[in-house]
């Protein structure tokens, strides 16, 4: 039997994702890939995988699945969850985990992820990866386009999910201190590339102005409810290319900042592009979240890109080995120890 994960429960939108789908937005395919690549990237070093590696991406309430291997380790990086380890799908109680470390789960045992907490995403990872192909050179899912991940569409209850390892490596597990992941109140953006389709004071407004998160929002973007900001010289302008992070304005006057399966193209004018270096913690904003804007210039912004790579590059020096866990009374039946009976007496 090919060594896999049965999902038992797919949770809310659960899908596989890596780093995205990159070279083919000019033929109108969309980038797809992990909505926070930072805990994309922190799940499969603590599974030791490279850091593209395809993982599950968990959207506000996980996913529980049984292990039809050997053995797997898994890792999970991004939201607080709770995290439980059951002996089998029928056992009523379940050994508890932390995020941001890695465990080995045995044949049988049942993973069941529930409701995400301070962030909306929780990443996945399994080491060796899932033994899916790729679509133009990525496992990311792109719903909307119904290609890659698993089906070209999220989980669903019952998928056999195929792995690359029958069995985990040899190795101790890990877990990562002192990483902060907590998403800021303000994120930093450049104006435009269409700013002058609004007001000097409509700019300033849009940039001074709290927003929340609506239940509108998903993978494609974050609609933002607000004070409306108001256009100059209408809303519609000549189609023309999106990038992740700009922030489009429609008739409405309700921005929609655009995430990772947002479109290639688009007819709505952008008052302004959060920066690379904040689209990680963009992507970790659950509906009704609180959020603003500060506009910087483009060199802040190519020096907060730096920085980011100077934090991504610091992770693996966080790493701390875990001492080998005591096994639980479920494992220890399971290796059949009792073989006969003592009399105490004699």
């Amino acid at each position: 039997m090919k060594p896999a994960l049965r999902v038992l429960s797919a949770g809310l939108s659960t899908t596989v994702q890596d780093a995205g789908r990159y070279g083919f937005q000019r033929l109108g395919v969309s980038l797809a890939g992990a909505l926070d690549p930072v805990s994309l990237r922190v799940a499969n070093l603590l599974a030791g995988n490279p850091e593209n590696t395809g993982t599950l991406e968990a959207l506000y309430v996980g996913p529980s699945f049984a292990v039809e291997a050997d053995d797997v380790r898994l890792a999970f990086a991004g939201a607080d969850a709770a995290i439980e380890i059951y002996a089998n799908a029928d056992a009523g109680r379940g050994d508890k985990l932390t995020p941001m470390r890695s465990a080995r789960v045995r044949r049988g045992q049942v993973i069941r992820i529930g409701s995400l907490k301070k962030s909306a995403s929780l990443y996945i990872a399994v080491e060796g990866g899932f033994d899916i192909a790729p679509v133009l050179g990525s496992v990311s899912t792109d719903s909307r386009g119904m290609i890659g991940g698993w089906n070209g569409r999220a989980l669903a209850d019952g998928d056999v999910l195929p792995l690359k390892r029958a069995a985990a490596s040899e190795r101790d597990e890990f877990r990562i201190d002192g990483l902060q992941l907590a998403a800021p109140r303000r994120f930093r953006a450049v104006l435009g590339p269409q700013n002058d389709y609004f007001s000097t004071g409509e700019i300033e407004r849009f940039f001074c102005h709290e927003y929340t998160v609506s239940a509108e929002s998903n993978r494609m973007g974050l609609q933002l409810e607000g004070t409306p900001i108001h256009h100059r010289h209408g809303f519609n302008i000549v189609s023309d290319a999106i990038a992740t992070g700009s922030i489009q304005v429609p008739g409405s006057g309700q921005p929609i900042v655009l995430l990772a399966d947002h479109q290639t193209t688009g007819g709505y004018p952008k008052i302004a592009t959060v920066i690379s270096a904040d689209l990680p913690a963009l992507g970790r904003l659950a509906i009704g979240s609180k959020i603003g804007f500060t506009p910087i210039t483009m060199d802040e912004a190519a020096t907060a890109r730096r920085q980011l790579s100077a934090t991504l590059d610091a992770i693996p020096g966080k790493l701390v080995r875990m001492p080998t866990a005591a096994m639980d009374a479920a494992q220890l039946l399971a290796c059949n120890l009792i073989s006969g009976v003592h009399d105490a007496a004699a």
